[in-house]
Parts: C-alpha cells; sequence; structure tokens
C-alpha cells in the first residue's frame, strides 16, 4: 500500500465529542439573562464559529447592542459557564469508536492533529484522556482568524511537518469544511450531506471511515 495522506486533522466539537449542548446551555442562558430566548435551531447557527462571532450572532437575534468592553465581559461569563460545565465530561462522553481511530492512525504512521477554534480544547482532551494520541494541538490559542479562513488546519500541517495537500480534515461544520478546501485539504464531513455542501466525502461518524481506503492506494 503507498500511503496518500500522511496527516489527520480534527476538529473537535461534534467529531471527537460532544460539547455542543453544554455550549447551548450556557448561550441560552446569557441570552436569558439579557431578557430574551434562544433556541436549538438559532444555536446551529454557532456551529464552528468562534466564541467572540458566537456572541455577536446571539446579540444580533436578541436585537442587542452592546460596547466592546460589556462584549467582553459576556464572553467570559458565557465561557465560565462552559468551562464550568465541561469539567463534569468523561470518557462516556466521547464520540463512538473515536480512540481506536486515532491509535489506528498513529499505528499506521499517520500523523494526528486536533485543529479547533475551542480555547478549551486542552481541558477537554484531558478530561477524555486522549492528550497523548496527538501529535499536535492547534486551538483557538494559536490561532487570530476564525474558520471559514484555513489558519487553524495550516498550521496544524506546519506543526507535523506535513504538506497540506497530504492532509484529510474531519470536520463537522459547513465553515470548517471551507476552511480544509482553501487550504488545500481533503475535507470529510462528519454528519449529515445535505448540511455539509463543501464535503469532498460525508461519513455519520468517524466509525464509518475505513482508514485504509482513506489514507492508502
Amino acid at each position: 500500500m503507498n500511503i496518500k495522506y500522511k496527516a489527520g486533522i480534527f476538529d473537535l466539537d461534534g467529531v471527537i465529542v460532544d460539547t455542543a449542548k453544554y455550549h447551548y446551555i450556557a448561550w441560552k442562558n446569557l441570552a436569558h439573562e439579557l431578557g430574551f430566548e434562544f433556541s436549538k435551531t438559532e444555536n446551529q447557527l454557532l456551529k464552528g464559529v468562534s466564541r467572540e462571532r458566537s456572541l455577536e450572532i446571539l446579540l444580533s437575534i436578541g436585537g442587542i447592542e452592546v460596547d466592546d468592553e460589556t462584549k467582553i465581559r459576556m464572553a467570559k461569563q458565557k465561557n465560565d459557564e462552559y468551562v464550568r460545565l465541561i469539567k463534569q465530561l468523561d470518557r462516556s462522553e466521547m464520540l463512538p469508536k473515536v480512540e481506536s481511530f486515532l491509535r489506528s492512525l498513529r499505528n499506521y504512521g499517520i500523523k494526528t492533529v486536533l485543529g479547533s477554534a475551542s480555547k478549551n480544547a486542552p481541558l477537554i482532551l484531558q478530561r477524555l484522556d486522549i492528550e497523548k494520541l496527538f501529535d499536535a494541538v492547534i486551538d483557538g490559542n494559536k490561532v487570530s482568524k476564525a474558520k471559514p479562513d484555513p489558519e487553524v488546519f495550516l498550521k496544524a500541517a506546519k506543526e507535523v511537518g506535513i504538506d497540506p495537500v497530504n492532509c484529510v480534515v474531519f470536520e463537522d461544520a459547513e465553515a470548517g469544511l471551507q476552511a480544509a478546501k482553501l487550504a488545500g485539504m481533503y475535507a470529510v464531513g462528519i454528519g449529515k450531506p445535505d448540511q455539509l455542501p463543501s464535503a469532498d466525502i460525508v461519513f455519520p461518524g468517524l466509525y464509518g471511515v475505513d482508514i485504509k481506503k482513506m489514507f492508502f492506494s
């Protein structure tokens, strides 16, 4: 077998673990405090979006305008609650077959990198006890541009010394898939095909991916 792709780059939320419910609770509580309701449908608009941009969307939904200092305070308030919630995370909340998938890639000599907008990625990986399964972690603390800008994925490839064309990105958000394509990488969508139009191929989860077919020719 000839290796076709030498690195797998993974988004965190929705690919490795489902923390969306904790984000939703924290944003919903902030909205309630501001005097309006924030629905699960509206929460989909925040998928794969940075914390700062998510706050802007939330405020827009509520028809609320605040100054930059207040935005900083609100973003911190939301994150503090989110961190408190994810401290309850344990390995049972990891999505199906994630650990075995990562271990298999590493056994084949394929680099594994986390490429996520989350600034809490290190804490989440620690709670799941899978930090050692990644060769590198590029998170929201290391990038300044949000997806669909390709910065996070380009930095991920550079960190492990792999050319972008030899990287596969696993993403559950359309913005992330767009970022992968802009980076020149193969884009694998995790979720429903109709919600991930930029994906080269879509699977319901990592458990559906055949590593040999995906990474070797």
